[in-house]
């Protein structure tokens, strides 16, 4: 008899605690309601290039033209570049762009000490809003600049930065373990640009493949490496008096630069040939 008494009081003083415990959570609930998560899109594959096509041959010409020449290409680079397949080629299931050390003169009559490749999907393919990502596998050394990036396509007609600029990746040789995302448009462009660094510690994004990544909708855009998000850019982000220009369709850039402005020229630590290897290029829609 007396066990029961202490039974029924036990349960009675957890019947009690319950509700207590209901109330304050109903108390804190009102006070400090919870913010709603922004909703994952569901994303449609519309675009691709895997690179498997067989050893040794071209991108497929269907998707990539490339830039050809050794001009510098506004920011004092070194290189010219080529759709030889010396340095542009799709071996192993990748996309792979070599730069290469060589004392070479091109078709524009440049000579030049180094060649590379930059090839673009402009007039083949161009997209605006959704999901663009790449799996990638960067060069390492001095004066090494890879990137994955795009331009506004009505650039014949709206000169850069007027067009807009996404850099979804880059990296400087210099700063192994880091890469950047930024955006150019007009007031805000080059050394001005509006972005971010993501780092890596323990390791070299140069040792392996890495997705690099934008989710990008009206007004705003999402940095992205490896699933981690490290930059959100809106709107209202861009200065006073300046304009948001990324609502329009913009189309795909790869390309290894060497030297320039930025990542400045190689030297002695710097080692040749160096390769990026593109696993695949993605683009979804939301």
């Amino acid at each position: 008899m007396a066990r029961s008494t202490h039974i029924d009081t036990f349960m009675l003083l957890c019947a009690l605690a319950m509700t207590t415990t209901s109330s304050i959570a109903q108390t804190l609930s009102l006070v400090r309601p919870m913010r709603p998560a922004r909703p994952v899109p569901t994303w449609t594959l519309i675009w691709s290039d895997e690179f498997n096509g067989a050893d040794g041959s071209a991108p497929d010409p269907a998707n990539w033209n490339y830039d050809i020449g050794g001009n510098g290409w506004g920011n004092n680079e070194l290189e010219s570049y080529t759709s030889r397949p010396q340095n542009v080629q799709v071996t192993g299931g990748n996309l792979v762009i070599t730069a290469i050390s060589e004392n070479f003169t091109g078709s524009d009559g440049i000579a030049r000490s180094y060649t590379s490749a930059r090839l673009l999907t402009k007039n083949k393919f161009s997209q605006a809003y959704g999901r663009i990502e790449a799996r990638i596998k960067i060069p390492a050394g001095q004066g090494l600049w890879p990137a994955f990036w795009m331009l506004g396509a009505d650039i014949d007609t709206v000169p850069w930065p007027g067009c807009g600029e996404i850099d979804i990746m880059e990296n400087i040789g210099k700063e192994p373990s880091t890469v950047h995302g930024t955006i150019h448009g007009p007031g805000y462009s080059g050394a001005n640009g509006i972005g971010a660094p993501y780092s890596i510690t323990g390791a070299r994004f140069a040792d392996d493949f890495h997705i690099f990544a934008i989710e990008w909708e009206q007004n705003t855009l999402r940095f992205y490496v490896d699933g981690q998000l490290y930059k959100t850019t809106i709107a209202s982000d861009i200065p006073s008096g300046d304009r948001w220009v990324y609502d329009h369709p913009f189309f795909i850039i790869m390309n290894v630069a060497v030297g320039g402005g930025w990542p400045g020229s190689p030297d002695g630590t710097t080692t040749f040939p160096q390769t990026m290897l593109v696993d695949y290029i993605r683009v979804y829609k939301g």
